[in-house]
Parts: structure tokens; sequence; C-alpha cells
């Protein structure tokens, strides 16, 4: 049986190395394959310059038959080696996108979420004849319908602002001291994609520890960015040019030695707090009154971990849901305190369950943690 090698530049056609590697050995594929750009002749500034586009030999292809067969024969290796429940991400513009989605599908992929790239800095368009081309679309799969899969929800919401993530990212172009560069100013890779957009994507899909693989790794982005994210990494390439500056890019990079910050719980995951352990802990002494956010409706706290209102009495979650008139209720999150004894601002009291959780992961690695005083 052959033996995964990881954290390695593989050389050669994409999809003769991937009929190399072990059946159901990576976690995440993601792919950024050539988009047969179909370009006819140079493309010019308004002040004559040359844009400096996509010439390069890789991205040419005699027909669309020509790139639809390469496109099957990558994308069926790729459902070969990714594990049951891994996923694979594909980029692309509108010259080949709905091709390789149309053979994603044929394949027998399960298409979770198409992606729009908004680029907040895009090239104009020069020529004027068309819309500014300013995104890319990014589809991610599963290996099927009923693939379980990873989703760090919690992780991107949390990226977000605590806002749940939407399907449309707008993020800039690879510039500045992130762009490589050769000894002649030239950029290194005319595609190369920012960081950002595969720190999104691999903190989305995987685990510390999983296996990501770019079959087009290019200047080395994904590899880059797995590495300093505590994943390890597979990378195929032909140009031996790209390798060497790809080589020197990861060499560079710095993971996060702690695999706690680099992952965000799952809620369910999360150890369980009654809230009767905030009482007797007394970070919410009996006769603690809250209210929701709004001071409309208020309750006492009572030594059982219950609470009473004027016409009701139960767990935190009852009693929320019947002031309201609401079939259930958070309690955790719909109850306020006050944020000090001179403090007039509301916070949920879910703050001291958050306080009680990171004490037990505290206790579990070995530090110590603090109770009790305002919250700030």
């Amino acid at each position: 049986m052959t033996t995964l090698k990881t954290d390695c530049i593989l050389q050669g056609e994409c999809a003769a190395i991937l009929d190399g590697l072990p059946d159901k050995s990576v976690d995440v594929v993601f792919a950024d394959p050539p988009y047969n750009l179909q370009l006819g002749g140079d493309l010019l500034r308004p002040n004559n310059s040359r844009v400096d586009g996509v010439d390069d030999a890789w991205d040419r292809f005699a027909d669309f038959a020509e790139y639809d067969a390469f496109t099957t024969a990558w994308l069926r290796a790729c459902h070969r080696v990714l594990k049951d429940t891994g996923t694979l991400w594909v980029i692309g513009s509108y010259h080949n996108i709905f091709r390789v989605g149309a053979q994603l599908q044929d394949l027998g992929f399960w298409v979770l979420n198409d992606v729009i790239w908004r680029k907040t800095n895009p090239m104009p368009n020069f020529r004027g004849t068309r819309f500014t081309n300013a995104h890319e679309t990014l589809v991610w799969c599963s290996k099927g319908p009923d693939a379980r899969y990873t989703f760090n929800y919690e992780a991107m919401k949390a990226l977000n602002d605590g806002l749940q993530m939407r399907s449309d990212w707008s993020l800039p172009l690879c510039t500045g001291p992130e762009r490589l560069k050769n000894g002649q100013g030239e950029k290194v890779h005319p595609t190369q994609k920012p960081e950002a957009l595969l720190h999104r994507v691999i903190l989305a899909s995987s685990n510390p520890g999983d296996v990501i693989l770019d079959p087009f790794l290019g200047s080395g982005t994904t590899a880059a960015v797995a590495k300093r994210l505590g994943r390890r990494w597979i990378g195929i390439e032909r140009d031996p040019d790209y390798i060497a500056a790809a080589r020197e890019r990861i060499a560079a990079v710095v993971p996060v030695d702690d695999p706690t910050l680099v992952t965000t719980p799952r809620k369910r995951s999360e150890p369980r707090i009654p809230f009767g352990s905030v009482v007797e802990r007394g970070l919410l002494p009996p006769g603690t009154v809250l209210s929701d956010s709004a001071g409309r409706w208020s309750a006492r706290v009572r030594a059982d971990g219950t609470l009473i209102s004027a016409d009701h009495r139960g767990s935190i979650h009852q009693v929320g849901a019947a002031v309201q008139g609401a079939p259930a209720c958070n309690g955790w999150t719909f109850w306020h305190m006050r944020a000090g004894e001179d403090s007039g601002r509301l916070v949920p009291i879910d703050l001291l369950r958050q306080r009680l959780r990171a004490e037990l992961a505290a206790e579990g690695t070995g530090t110590t943690g603090q109770s009790g005083g305002a919250l700030q």
C-alpha cells in the first residue's frame, strides 16, 4: 500500500501524480486550475502599456474538448484520493467555472455552496466593451449528497464579527509585499491568490492535522497557509520556477504551535454548564434581577438555579419563553445582567457560562484561571 508523504511538493502533471496517491487519503482539495482564458492578442492600457495578463503555455488548450478531457482526468483522480468525509474547492472565472461545475456533478460530487469572491480592487476593463470582471467563483463540494464533512461554522461566524458568514466574500487581490516577485521585479506567478482567501477556505473546511492537497500549487499560497494553520499539505506543480519560489516561501512560514489557537470549538462539543453552577459559584447570587436587553421583562434568580417573574417560574429558558409568549428561548442569550454594580450597561448572562467553560479548559491544560469580579 502506498504511504502518503505530506508537507512536500511533487513535480509533474497533476493527474499523473494524483494517480500515485493512496485512495481516500486527503481531507481537503483546493484546486486553482488553468482558466483556459482564450486570450486573443495583447491587452493594452489607455496609455498603450501592455497588461501583464495570463499568456503562459499552461493556460492554452486547443479547444473545449481538450480542456474538458483535462478537467475530467484531474477531478476523477481527486474524487478517488478524497476521504469520504473530505471536500473539494475549485476556483475559476466565467471562462471555465461552468464547464468545471458540470463535470463535478457528472463525476458524483455534491455542490454545497458556490462562493463569490468579490475583488475589492479588480483590474479595470480597459477596452470598455464589457463590465469590469470583478469576481471569481469558488465551488465547494462533498463526495456525495449523504457525505459527512467538516464545516467550522462557529469559526466562520467569529471571523465575521459574530455574524453568519455569507457566500459572497469581499477580499482584495494579492498585491504589495505578499505578491512574489523575481529578481527583475516581475510577478513570479500571474494568478497568485491572496492568503486571506485560503485562510478562510482552510479554516472553514478542515481541522488541525488534516491533509490539504493543491493539485495546481503555483507559487505555494495553499501550502503556506496550511502550514501556518497547523495542517499538513501536499502540492503538485510542474513548473520548476514556481516550485523554487513556493519552497522558499513555505520554508519562511512559522506555524502556530498551539492547536487551540487555530481551532474554534463547536458549540455542541463544549461542556454543558447548568445555570445552577453560576448561582452556586456566587456569580449571580439569589435575588439578582435579570432582564431582557431592552428592559421589557424582568425576573429574579432563585437559590435553586431557577427564575421567578411576576407570572412565571422555571428555568432560564422556560421563563424567557413564557414572558415573550414564545415556544422556545435560549435563556443564556435572552437574559441580561448589569456589567457592574455601578454600571447601567446590560450584558448577556452567557458571558458567565463562557467564563466557566474557560476555567474548565484551563484546568484541562494545567493552567490556572480566575473567577469572580465585575465584567468590564
